[in-house]
C-alpha cells in the first residue's frame, strides 16, 4: 500500500507521516528531502524559493515512478509533501490506483483563526524550518483556501481539520 499525503504548508503532513510510520512501520518519503537533495547536489537549478508549480513539475515524475516501483515490489510506502498534483490519478493505471490511498489535509478558516499561534508553535515539531518568516496568518489562510478549493474541484479525498487537530487514517 502507498499512502500519499499532501496539503498546504504547516498543515501537518510530516507529523501524520511520522505517526503512520510508528503505527504501521511503513517507511515514508518526504518530498521536501528529495527536493533539497536535488537542489543541494546541483542536479537542478531550481531553488527552495522556486514556484511550487515548477517544483511539482520537476519532482512529481520522480516521485510517481518511485510509487510505481514500491507497488510493483509489494512494498508499503508513505509519501508526503505539497508537490503532489491534484490530478495525480491520471498518471497511474488501475492496478496501481487500487494500491494507493490519497489524503489532502486542509485547515478550515475557523481552525486557523482559532489556532494560528499553535500552528506556528508546532511548525518545527518534526523538522526544523530554517526560515519560517513567510508563515503568516494571511498566508496560511490563503494556502488552505486554495488547497480546499482544488481538492473539491478535482474530487480528491481531503480531511478538513475544523475543531481539534485529530487526524487518523
Amino acid at each position: 500500500m502507498v499512502v500519499l499525503i499532501t496539503g498546504a504548508s504547516h498543515v501537518g503532513k510530516t507529523l501524520l507521516a511520522q505517526k503512520l510510520l510508528k503505527k504501521y512501520g511503513y517507511p515514508y518519503l518526504s518530498i521536501d528531502h528529495l527536493k533539497m537533495g536535488l537542489i543541494r547536489s546541483g542536479y537542478t537549478e531550481l531553488t527552495p524559493m522556486s514556484d511550487d508549480k515548477d517544483l511539482t513539475d520537476y519532482l512529481w515524475p520522480v516521485v510517481r515512478e518511485m510509487v510505481k516501483t514500491a507497488i510493483e515490489n509489494n512494498q508499503n510506502l508513505i509519501v508526503e509533501g505539497c508537490y503532489i498534483p491534484f490530478d495525480w490519478q491520471k498518471d497511474f493505471e488501475e492496478e496501481y490506483l487500487e494500491n494507493i490511498k490519497y489524503y489532502c489535509l486542509v485547515f478550515s478558516e475557523k481552525y486557523i483563526e482559532n489556532n494560528f499561534n499553535d500552528i506556528k508553535k508546532f511548525a518545527n515539531v518534526i523538522e526544523n524550518r530554517l526560515d519560517d518568516s513567510d508563515c503568516t496568518k494571511d498566508s496560511v489562510l490563503a494556502d488552505n483556501k486554495q488547497y480546499f478549493e482544488l481538492a473539491k474541484a478535482h474530487n480528491v479525498n481531503y480531511i478538513l481539520i475544523e475543531d481539534k487537530y485529530e487526524v487518523e487514517i
